[in-house]
């Protein structure tokens, strides 16, 4: 998703009133043609809906904003292999950890989810109970390497949408 019309989701599901498209355009940072243009986009990709004389953001629209918001620097989850053997790759939200789930070393992946380190950073930094419970689910089916992968892959695109991620 660009930065643009990411903005624009922000920005549409913190103004509380009524705005006219040049208010809005102003809160975006945009001109009123590139509003417009953006928010074309996400009506297509079906983040946002028309609303009476104005838009709303859909359920995808709010999850796309939850999987695009990034934590602060000091509550990224770094991944590691064991204990003192870290990884190259850190993420800030829900879409970078999507992506970096498919590429780190499984172990990795099996290294944290038995640990219970995946639920709690859910929990705690992204304020995603519903996944966190789904990566419980995950651990309680005992799955190793590329099945364990493949499943967090599912249980992220699942509560995201994989158009999102």
């Amino acid at each position: 998703m660009k930065n643009e019309a990411l903005k624009v989701l922000k920005v549409m599901s913190e103004v509380t009133s009524r705005t006219d498209l040049n208010g809005f355009a102003r809160m975006v940072g945009l001109t009123p043609t590139e509003t417009i243009e953006q928010i074309q986009d996400l009506l297509k990709a079906g983040l946002v809906r028309k609303s009476g004389g104005g838009y709303g953001i859909t359920e995808k629209g709010k999850a796309a904003i939850k999987a695009f918001t990034q934590v602060p620097e000091e509550a990224k989850f770094h991944f590691y292999t064991g204990i003192g053997q870290p990884t190259e790759f850190k993420a800030g939200n829900i879409q970078s950890f999507y992506e970096i789930a498919k590429q780190v070393p499984a172990e990795s992946l099996e290294f944290h989810l038995y640990r219970d380190d995946f639920e709690n950073w859910l929990r705690s930094e992204i304020q995603d109970a519903v996944l966190a419970d789904e990566m419980s689910k995950v651990k309680n089916a005992g799955l190793k390497r590329e099945d364990l992968r493949r499943e967090i892959l599912k249980a992220l695109e699942a509560r995201y949408g994989v158009e999102i991620l």
